[in-house]
Formats: C-alpha cells, structure tokens, sequence
C-alpha cells in the first residue's frame, strides 16, 4: 500500500539530519519568515512612537510645538513626576 507523500514531507526529510540550531537559521533565512518579521517590527516601533507622542502631549513644556527627541521626554517626564510628588507632599 503507497502512500501520497504531503508537500512538505521531503523538506522536513532533509532537514532531519541537521541540528536544531541549523534548522531554525534556515527556517530564519525564507523570505516569508523576512518578511513576516519585517511586519512585525515596523508594527512595533510604529506603536513605540504613539507611545512617546502621547506621553509628549501630557508633559508641559515650552514651546509646546518644539521638537523633543525621546530621551529627552523621557527625562521631562521623570522631571514632571518628581514635581507632582512635591506638590502633593507640600
């Protein structure tokens, strides 16, 4: 009785043989997995600056239309907090 290989069954065959290591930087090296990664980090980093921008928008800073670079809201806003800590201990 024979069997219909599946598609991917010749793949997997040759690729028994290696380590696991090998077979995920081959896994890694498709340009479906590329691709699909790519995605995923521009989804990332796209909403890493909503996060700034939104957190840009609850500091108070002078002029509020001046560009800030992110380390720099990231200092404005531990600035901020430590102020509004004083505030509520005075």
């Amino acid at each position: 009785q024979s069997r219909i290989a599946e598609p991917g069954e010749a793949v997997k065959k040759d690729l028994q043989h290696l380590s696991r290591e090998e077979r995920r930087r081959r896994r890694r090296a498709t340009a479906k997995y590329r691709t699909a990664h790519a995605t995923r980090e521009r989804i990332r980093v796209e909403a890493f600056n909503m996060a700034f921008a939104e957190l840009r928008k609850l500091l108070p800073t002078l002029p509020p239309a001046k560009k800030v670079s992110k380390i720099e809201i990231l200092r404005l806003a531990i600035c901020y907090i430590s102020y509004l800590n004083h505030v509520l201990d005075v």
